[in-house]
């Protein structure tokens, strides 16, 4: 505590301790969280604590404790070209397309834009903005804040692992955005607490939470078929990632248990233009085509819009289900019919389970998986 600091009335641990009627050595033992203090004397100091109003020096803490009380929030992808980048930041507004499920940014933006160009699809993504709002909500009553990292470049991923290994946060908290990503297996590799957004696309011994994304594809597919759709299409995400496979596994094998045993596909990257042009292409392979999955909400607003121009109503001519739950399904005209994946829970589970690594480090890496819902809206 600073003469400043002392002459404005700051209480300090000699304040706790003559409250409390200990000594300063016992008071700073509970506030550091060491261990074999009587629960008796413990309470006293945090009654005086609250009693003076004295608030811990961060951090001299994190000298005694050893913990940052930070966790690192890191966006990934895969390039290798652009210059790196690392920042701090509070929570994110995001709108607009781009990375999509959190897997894609890496190849919408192609890198070719350098640093910027990534960070610019990371923000206008309404999928990362949910999952920020889930960690920060989590950790924030906790006194704990992410640092958010960006780390789509070698040299960038090796600034993150310096960072976790130099212990400036507590683990990781890692979104990755191309399948090639090697970041989590470089965290796992040099023994460092992280959890990941989504299963890898490559077994890496790392936990993670994500989502049943061929249940939810199957509950597209039975509504369509219920409302009496019978020629329908897809519009598949990225496929070398797990959740772009899956929901088009799941869809597949849906139709195919049903008597549909060809569904025609048409690749999209997650965001709306790539879901517009892929809607082009299938209405000319199937012009009157009754029906449409598209495997993320952006790609559905992007398929709605064409539809419109085309002269084809939603959902009268053809009835059309999404993948999310974002904002865009609830903007989209008509309200987009979407299977709900719970981001801001997910992200909350993530930090969850990383906290929970770093109180008990023996604990083996899980895997949480959440189950969809199927929201009913009026374009199905």
């Amino acid at each position: 505590m600073t003469e400043d600091a002392r002459a404005a009335g700051a209480p300090t641990l000699e304040d706790v301790a003559k409250a409390a009627g200990v000594s300063r050595a016992t008071v700073s033992r509970v506030i550091n969280g060491v261990r074999n203090v009587d629960p008796v004397i413990q309470a006293a100091v945090r009654d005086a604590v609250a009693v003076t109003g004295y608030t811990p020096n961060r951090a001299a803490r994190s000298l005694v404790t050893r913990k940052a009380d930070s966790i690192a929030l890191v966006v990934s992808g895969a390039g290798d070209d652009p210059p790196p980048v690392a920042a701090t930041a509070g929570p994110a507004e995001a709108t607009g397309s781009r990375v999509g499920d959190g897997r894609s940014a890496g190849r919408s933006a192609g890198f070719d834009g350098g640093v910027g160009s990534f960070m610019t699809d990371v923000f206008a993504d309404p999928f990362f903005g949910r999952v920020v709002t889930g960690v920060v909500n989590f950790l924030r009553p906790q006194g704990i804040h992410p640092v958010l990292m960006f780390a789509e470049t070698s040299r960038a991923r090796d600034e993150v692992v310096s960072y976790l290994r130099q212990g400036s946060a507590d683990g990781a908290l890692v979104v990755s955005t191309h399948a090639e990503d090697p970041l989590p297996a470089l965290i796992t590799d040099a023994g460092l607490p992280a959890v990941l957004y989504a299963r890898p696309a490559r077994p890496v011994r790392i936990s993670y939470v994500d989502l049943a994304h061929q249940d939810g594809a199957r509950l597209a597919a039975e509504h369509l078929l219920a409302r009496g759709c019978r020629r329908i299409a897809t519009i598949a995400g990225p496929l070398d990632v797990p959740a772009g496979q899956d929901r088009l596994t799941g869809f597949r094998d849906t139709m195919a248990r049903h008597g549909h045993p060809y569904v025609p596909v048409a690749g999209g990257e997650f965001t709306e233009e790539s879901g517009a042009a892929a809607m082009e292409l299938l209405l000319a392979e199937q012009p009157d085509l009754d029906g449409v999955f598209a495997a993320n909400d952006l790609m559905a607003v992007g398929a709605c819009r064409v539809l419109r121009e085309r002269g084809r109503r939603v959902p009268d001519d053809v009835a059309v289900i999404g993948f999310d739950d974002s904002r865009a399904a609830a903007s989209c005209r008509p309200p987009l019919t979407t299977v709900r994946q719970p981001v801001e829970d997910m992200a909350a589970e993530m930090s969850r389970l990383l906290l929970d690594r770093l109180s008990r480090p023996d604990r083996p890496v899980t895997s949480v998986i959440f189950e969809p819902t199927l929201i009913l809206r009026a374009s199905a």
